[in-house]
């Protein structure tokens, strides 16, 4: 689709938060739905996002639209079987599996592992079970019950932020760390790529991986900023 608006407002709507509209025609979601926000902040980024199209609208260049148009359309109707895809991650999540050799290495996923289990264990009273290795060893049950209901209680538009943090880092704990001002968005993406950035210290960054990292960079901070674009 062509640029076809000059002018871009956010409108509040009656009790239903805040709207964007191009040339006075309000804004609606792929579904045909109004698209309509929770917060002004949120608001107005997705507003600056229109005005800064050129000639041609890219998807990829307007990030918080696509989270805003996914918590409407596709989260909304269905938010507990998403809560439930995230909450999976729960039952496998990243920080629990460790390598046990080299000795430099497991020293340096502790140092960015323990804190973020340490902090979910004393925030929802649980614990974890860590494993040398990649084989599956299933949590406490009380765990991820818990993590579970953490992520359930969660808005569609939390959900829809939570979402490419999640499944970038591969760590709910993480996640739901930064969600909840406990880590910051650089120190979950560190965690995130320990195993990652010791094996390009050994043999060296390879460039389609490195593509595909900056990708996952560009989302994983759009879900971030969504984030906190709702406080």
């Amino acid at each position: 689709m062509k640029r076809f608006w000059t002018e871009v407002t956010v409108a509040e709507l009656d009790g239903s938060g805040f709207g964007i509209a191009l040339d006075g025609r309000p804004v609606n979601t792929p579904g045909r739905v109004r698209l309509a926000v929770p917060t002004q902040a949120l608001a107005r980024a997705i507003a600056d996002e229109w005005r800064a199209v050129d000639i041609q609208i890219d998807p990829r260049a307007m990030p918080l639209t696509g989270l805003a148009n996914a918590a409407i359309d596709r989260i909304g109707p269905a938010a507990d079987d998403f809560a439930a895809g995230l909450a999976a991650y729960g039952e496998s999540d990243l920080l629990c599996y460790r390598a046990d050799a080299p000795a430099e290495l497991v020293a340096r996923q502790a140092a960015h592992w323990d804190p973020l289990l340490d902090w979910a264990g004393q925030r929802y009273d649980v614990r974890f079970e860590t494993v040398a290795g990649v084989m599956h060893r299933p949590q406490p049950e009380a765990t991820t019950q818990c993590l579970s209901h953490a992520v359930r209680q969660r808005s569609p538009f939390e959900l829809a932020g939570l979402s490419p943090l999640v499944t970038i880092s591969g760590s709910l704990v993480a996640a739901l760390a930064m969600l909840e001002g406990a880590a910051t968005r650089d120190a979950v993406w560190a965690a995130a790529h320990v195993d990652e950035d010791w094996q390009a210290e050994q043999w060296g960054e390879d460039s389609l991986a490195q593509k595909t990292r900056e990708a996952h960079r560009v989302d994983f901070d759009a879900g971030a900023r969504f984030l906190a674009l709702l406080a």
